[in-house]
């Protein structure tokens, strides 16, 4: 209440002293609460906004693994799918030597498919638990996927060195191991 209204009320009795301290006192708790609360609204509102961040965050986070999990599988599963289209049947009763890891796998395979692999025609692609025989461009399309799917993939031979003592005996095509 203004100064006037008060003192006017006063005169005419409509209000006592008691009343308009009372009044008064609970205008000024107001304002002061009232500015207690605008610091807590704000401290309230930022920590809310850092939860909130904070979980936009890890959401992302989440997401972006989610992502990297997708691409892994469907990377694979194209890998597993363009083995399985140009598989080569490997049926034969020669037995083809190779390396997988640190053992010496044996693949029995035809004649020809033997020498092909010796000579870098086609390659051992590892499926699960089986070893399937692909052709070099294809194997080489995989390996630009997963390396790891490949297990053995002959190179075209080099050039002997100059200063290689063994250079004059050349290893025969038909050797095996």
């Amino acid at each position: 209440m203004s100064n006037a209204l008060r003192d006017q009320l006063l005169k005419a009795g409509l209000a006592d002293a008691k009343k308009v301290k009372k009044v008064k006192k609970e205008k000024h708790q107001q304002k002061t609460q009232s500015g207690k609360n605008t610091v807590l609204a704000n401290e309230a509102t930022t920590l809310a906004q850092q939860a909130k961040a904070e979980q936009v965050a890890r959401d992302r986070e989440l997401n972006r693994q989610k992502q990297a999990e997708l691409a892994q599988k469907a990377l694979a599963a194209q890998v597993k799918q363009i083995i399985e289209t140009n598989a080569i049947s490997n049926k034969g009763e020669l037995g083809f030597n190779f390396v997988d890891g640190k053992l010496v796998k044996k693949l029995y395979v035809s004649k020809k498919l033997h020498d092909e692999l010796s000579r870098g025609l086609v390659a051992i692609a590892r499926l699960a638990e089986q070893y399937i025989l692909i052709p070099a461009p294809v194997a080489e399309k995989i390996i630009q996927r997963d390396a790891s799917s490949i297990v053995l993939l002959n190179t075209k031979q080099q050039q002997p060195d100059e200063d290689d003592p063994y250079a004059d005996y050349q290893i025969p095509d038909d050797l095996m191991w």
